[in-house]
């Protein structure tokens, strides 16, 4: 995963010079081909792109306790603005000597992303962008069973009844979308996370909060590695 960041993070320098290429000032000289104006102006390209994490899966095969599985949706809006939707489910078996239960989640979130580069044509669709996201999880935990073990008051066991929660977060994201093969992409991303409810799973936080991360945490960082499929069409222009 480490080397596959790297190569990503190379990628993405590679393609600064296109942006650098793309704001240059056209007044001197117009040393800019006529087509880098032509794409604003006249591309009537849409695109849909429907992504998965393959991040997610893969460390799902290496973990036991803990599951997540996580689509990614955007449509390409205007100007290099994109509307992004993401959802996913996710669950928790939580087995400790003193402490014990089951949870499962679904999340959704909603924000934007912003690309950083210029389209240089129109079938130009490699981006590196930053982006926001408004994160909502519904989480349902099982009864917990707790061990609690005193040198004076000996050992206490008890019953926590189960209870249906809900996680509100706030992100903050960046990365890279590219296009290896005719609307075949790859892409990473990373993020910051911060709960905006955390006071109320202080009694007991939720171990996994698919979408989010571990709910004893105010803030979490993650790491997505994405392969997406694109779906394109052009806009029909109304002759006046």
């Amino acid at each position: 995963m480490i080397y596959m960041l790297k190569s990503f993070i190379k990628i993405s320098f590679l393609l600064l010079p296109v942006s650098v290429l793309a704001q240059e000032d056209t007044t001197v000289g117009n040393r800019l081909p006529a087509h880098f104006n032509r794409v604003e102006k006249t591309d009537t390209a849409k695109q849909l792109r429907i992504n998965i994490d393959a991040a997610k899966i893969l460390s799902n095969q290496l973990q036991d306790e803990r599951t997540t599985y996580a689509l990614e949706v955007d449509y390409f809006l205007k100007k290099g603005l994109y509307v992004v939707a993401e959802g996913g489910w996710g669950n928790a078996d939580l087995l400790y000597p003193d402490l014990s239960y089951k949870s499962s989640n679904v999340f959704f979130k909603g924000g934007v992303n912003k690309t950083l580069l210029s389209r240089d044509a129109v079938d130009d669709w490699d981006m590196a962008f930053v982006g926001l996201r408004y994160g909502v999880g519904l989480i349902q935990r099982g009864d917990a069973q707790y061990t609690i073990t005193d040198s004076v008051w000996g050992t206490t066991s008890g019953n926590i009844p189960g209870t249906n929660m809900t996680a509100h977060w706030l992100e903050i994201t960046g990365g890279v979308r590219v296009e290896t093969f005719k609307q075949i992409f790859v892409g990473w991303n990373v993020r910051g996370k911060f709960l905006i409810n955390g006071n109320s799973f202080e009694e007991l936080p939720p171990y996994n909060i698919a979408g989010y991360g571990k709910g004893e945490r105010k803030s979490v960082f993650d790491f997505n590695v994405y392969i997406g499929y694109a779906i394109r069409w052009h806009k029909r222009e109304v002759k006046k």
